[in-house]
């Protein structure tokens, strides 16, 4: 019986094809609203989470910053990242940085890019990877050796592709060789390009490049995750202020920036956002399913003498509610996967504009149908049951 309904569902909905697909519209575009805004936010979240991972993981940085606008505050030294690694319990290693920019000379050819002084401990701290060659080994830190480490963008641009590690280059007046290539990385938070750079020795940035052997620009703290993060960062501030002289009442003259903090962060505003527009999105749903009931009951009038022949023949009640159930149901599933196939095209044309991962969630997509087929039975019902409840004498006799 439920074959010969299904049967008789689709050759209603052939009858009135250009119908059938108006009614099922609002499904369809509430169907394919709420997948497209769910996947791009997904994709969004992937993206921002891809780009704070430039950063690092389980990672303070920590950088002075101005109190007073007519005095630069004091940087930070050597000792000071000694002491933070030393002193504080669950830091797994501490290293400092300096950049600046300059630009490197190769074969003819030259390209403005950033350099940045840097060690073993904080190639680890960022999860910087060598993709071929080496990275800096203690010989190289100790005696800040003429050597660098390059970022893709830099090979891209003044390098052949083959010929890279062993070959020397100028960056500024500073010759170096090439020792190793980084594996290319999301771009880190701001506007810089994590894979345009150069990597040296620390000591040979700031020798050669900032005339200052130890000071540094900032540092990064590797903490390990299942210590409390809160209680390693106050012990963070209050070290650096007993070793900066900061008096009590005094603000900091130093900044601290959690990674796994920007992450909790950049999740739950994307969560949200992805969650409110879903729900505005969800709303031509509801629109969709009224529409169904709409030309559903428009349906059991038409057919109303259809329905007093069948239940003068013998058909039960239960039998012409399970039919005229069974097309809005049907229909509602026709325009979920309409709703589904043109999501599908959507999210990967705007995903692509705004050049976002496409993150496909099946459960997303199977939640979505399951849902348009449960919006048949709810907005399918009403009619159903109103056709079933018809008087025979009566259905025969309409017009």
């Amino acid at each position: 019986m439920i074959g010969a309904t299904f049967l008789l569902a689709l050759r209603e909905i052939r009858r009135h094809l250009l119908r059938s697909f108006l009614t099922t519209l609002g499904i369809i575009i509430g169907v394919a609203a709420v997948i497209t805004m769910v996947t791009l936010g997904r994709g969004l979240t992937a993206d921002v989470q891809e780009e704070v991972s430039g950063l690092g993981s389980d990672v303070f940085i920590v950088f002075p910053t101005r109190t007073d606008p007519n005095t630069a505050p004091p940087p930070f030294d050597d000792a000071d990242i000694r002491a933070v690694e030393n002193q504080i319990a669950g830091v797994v290693n501490a290293a400092g940085s300096v950049s600046t920019n300059a630009t490197a000379f190769h074969n003819g050819q030259d390209w403005s890019t950033s350099v940045e002084g840097a060690d073993t401990e904080f190639f680890e701290a960022q999860s910087i990877e060598i993709a071929e060659g080496r990275g800096f080994n203690e010989e190289d830190e100790a005696r800040g050796g003429s050597v660098c480490v390059i970022g893709p963008k830099v090979v891209e641009e003044i390098f052949v592709a083959d010929e890279v590690i062993g070959e020397n280059m100028r960056v500024g007046n500073v010759s170096c060789q090439v020792i190793g290539m980084i594996e290319e990385r999301s771009n880190s938070v701001g506007n810089g390009d994590a894979n345009d750079v150069v990597f040296m020795p620390l000591k040979t940035v700031q020798r050669r490049f900032i005339g200052n052997a130890d000071n540094v620009q900032f540092f990064v703290v590797k903490y390990d995750p299942t210590y409390s993060t809160a209680t390693i960062q106050q012990q963070l501030i209050d070290l650096l202020r007993e070793r900066r002289v900061i008096q009590e009442g005094e603000d900091n003259n130093f900044n601290i920036v959690d990674t796994a903090e920007i992450s909790d962060t950049v999740n739950n505003i994307t969560g949200t956002m992805t969650a409110v527009v879903t729900m505005i999105a969800a709303i031509s749903l509801l629109v969709g399913g009224i529409g169904i009931m709409n030309i559903m009951l428009v349906s059991v009038t038409e057919r109303t003498r259809e329905i007093g022949i069948r239940l003068a023949i013998g058909a039960l009640a239960r039998e012409v509610r399970l039919q005229f159930l069974t097309e809005a149901v049907v229909l509602c599933c026709f325009g979920g996967l309409l709703g589904i196939l043109l999501a599908l095209g959507l999210s990967i044309l705007l995903a692509g504009a705004a050049d976002l991962p496409f993150i496909f969630d099946p459960v997303v997509n199977g939640l979505s149908f399951v849902f348009s087929a449960i919006m048949g039975i709810v907005f399918g019902y009403y009619p159903a049951h109103r056709a079933s409840k018809l008087d025979p004498i009566d259905a025969l006799r309409h017009e």
